[in-house]
């Protein structure tokens, strides 16, 4: 006669608690259980459904391809019952964004504002700081998701492709330059150039593709991001070849921007944690973003 089903509400919480944690020990202090009842928890529901659902890898549990496909078909369970409990006030799922300035100023700031309006049972936190302080961030779990406009080879670390653009060259519009519709590197011999840092390898890409075509621009200042060059240029300092997401269009009526001929591309993605699954929160968040960030001609989403 086949065996009854049957489902374990504690188990799948278990389970659930375990995606996020590395350990049977961190597990337990966020469920408030020993670490023997954890291990037997995951055991029963390991038998019960004939799956292996956590590895151990130098020392941590690392959840198995099973065990992201049945924590994801859990989703809608326990969506039913936070609509069940209904808003509380307290213990809101907390989502810790880290991104460089050029997407925590007013590009996060008005996606963070128009999601909690439509999601007010979520909690956002925003840090600002490096590509380097994303990256490391994720990696060491204080941060459930970043931004980035680079591509770091890091371990510990998942990139979900967002937007893809293409070099620009921004200037005042009263600019001489402002007449032309394409700009060739040759065109900025001798002008004014707000230039990224060398620590950037756009820096080193930049300058390669001057050399190669005789071209002495004339670097009046070095900046760290891309909002710094915009804001130096609405300043009248001179031109800047940058990356236009996401500051097309927040300084559309202010600048204008001009095609640069390169081979260069910008991407831009969401980091996430290598380890643990995407939270519930962070899906939500970023189809937000994907959905309501504007058109530009510079970029498509990827």
């Amino acid at each position: 006669m086949p065996r009854k089903s049957w489902h374990s509400l504690p188990e799948y919480q278990t389970l659930r608690v375990m995606m996020e944690s590395d350990t049977t020990a961190a597990a337990a202090r966020r469920l408030g259980l020993s670490q023997s009842a954890v291990s037997r928890s995951l055991s029963s529901l390991e038998n019960r459904i004939g799956k292996v659902l956590f590895e151990r890898n130098a020392g941590r549990l690392k959840p198995t391809e099973a065990a992201v496909q049945f924590n994801a078909r859990l989703d809608s369970l326990f969506e039913a019952l936070d609509w069940i409990d209904g808003p509380t006030g307290q213990d809101r799922d907390q989502l810790n964004i880290i991104a460089p300035p050029t997407f925590s100023g007013r590009f996060l700031a008005e996606h963070m504002a128009t999601f909690m309006k439509s999601h007010p049972e979520y909690f956002l936190s925003l840090e600002v700081g490096t590509s380097e302080d994303v990256i490391n961030g994720i990696r060491s779990d204080k941060f459930d998701l970043g931004i980035v406009g680079v591509e770091p080879n890091r371990a510990g670390t998942k990139l979900i492709p967002f937007r893809l653009a293409t070099a620009v060259c921004a200037m005042q519009p009263d600019h001489p330059l402002a007449e032309l519709k394409v700009i060739e590197p040759e065109t900025l011999h001798e002008q004014d150039l707000i230039a990224l840092s060398r620590r950037h390898a756009r820096r080193s890409q930049l300058e390669k593709l001057f050399h190669e075509s005789s071209v002495a621009p004339n670097i009046v200042a070095e900046v760290s991001s891309s909002v710094a060059a915009v804001e130096l240029v609405l300043a009248g300092l001179g031109v800047a070849v940058i990356n236009p997401f996401p500051i097309a269009n927040q300084y559309a009526r202010k600048l204008v921007l001009r095609p640069f001929t390169s081979a260069y591309s910008y991407q831009s993605y969401f980091a996430i944690p290598e380890n643990r699954p995407v939270s519930r929160i962070a899906r939500h968040f970023m189809r937000h973003v994907r959905l309501h960030t504007p058109r530009d001609e510079f970029s498509h989403v990827v």
